[in-house]
């Protein structure tokens, strides 16, 4: 727990209103913009803590964001259900893993593995917006391998894992963007609550400081929704807006971990 200054109090406001505009308008990089705005811009001296409390935050918010998509039709819940449910076992069994390793290692690690999620979607090619995924025997399996995977990583790295779970939705699937974006929210929610919990068992959480992000996420997921609709209406924007989000963040957060900013 730390002792939140009035700066320090607004900014983390001001990161909240950050993190669900980017939950609302890809269903994704909350935690990998939580992280790294808890450490350098709020100052959170712990990275595990910053882990922890972003875990909180995101999951909420995520819960926020998820209503927003599912009133739009965007949810391919059957789907959403088996992935998560796989992931959840894999999040628990990362967070246990990643609390065992240095927290600045772990943030390098992070920026790099950010890059190569950007760069493979950057490199796909965007299916039409109106095919309806259906669940069933051609895609359950890759649902439930995808999900162990992207589940263990989300638990592992502390995060959401938004920006994980949309890639592996398409890959799974096949599904389009937008509801890859909608879909990947039920799996956002559940990994960051297993998340959240592992840290908060061990004090990693501070609970003053995830209140103020949930506050400030609260309007920034409904402009992000809005958002997000606007950008899907132009084909492939939404994932290349996604793909370049994730490249600035990585490049910013390694460097910081690496002491070279």
């Amino acid at each position: 727990m730390i002792t939140l200054t009035t700066l320090q109090m607004a900014l983390g406001g001001l990161s909240g209103v950050l993190v669900g505009f980017s939950l609302g308008l890809v269903g994704g990089g909350g935690s990998i913009l939580a992280v790294p705005l808890l450490v350098y811009l709020v100052g959170v001296p712990v990275p595990h803590l910053a882990i922890g409390t972003s875990a909180v935050a995101v999951a909420a918010n995520a819960a926020m964001s998820l209503m927003n998509h599912a009133r739009a039709g965007n949810v391919r819940w059957p789907c959403a259900a088996v992935f998560a449910g796989a992931g959840v076992a894999g999040a628990f069994a990362g967070a246990r893993l990643g609390k065992m390793v240095d927290g600045q290692a772990l943030l390098a690690a992070f920026a790099v593995m950010m890059v190569v999620v950007a760069v493979l979607m950057l490199r796909r090619r965007e299916p039409a917006e109106d095919r309806r995924v259906r669940l069933g025997r051609d895609n359950a399996p890759a649902l439930v391998a995808t999900g162990l995977g992207v589940g263990a990583l989300s638990g592992f790295f502390g995060i959401g894992g938004g920006f994980l779970i949309v890639p592996g939705l398409i890959l799974a699937t096949g599904m389009p963007m937008l509801q890859a974006v909608g879909t990947s929210l039920v799996a956002v929610t559940a990994f960051g609550l297993t998340t959240a919990g592992s840290y908060a068992a061990a004090g990693l959480v501070d609970w003053s400081l995830a209140g103020l992000f949930v506050a400030g996420g609260v309007a920034g997921s409904l402009a992000g929704a809005r958002a997000g609709r606007a950008l899907a209406a132009r084909r492939g924007m939404l994932t290349k807006v996604f793909a370049w989000l994730i490249l600035l963040v990585a490049a910013y957060t390694f460097a910081r971990s690496m002491g070279l900013a």
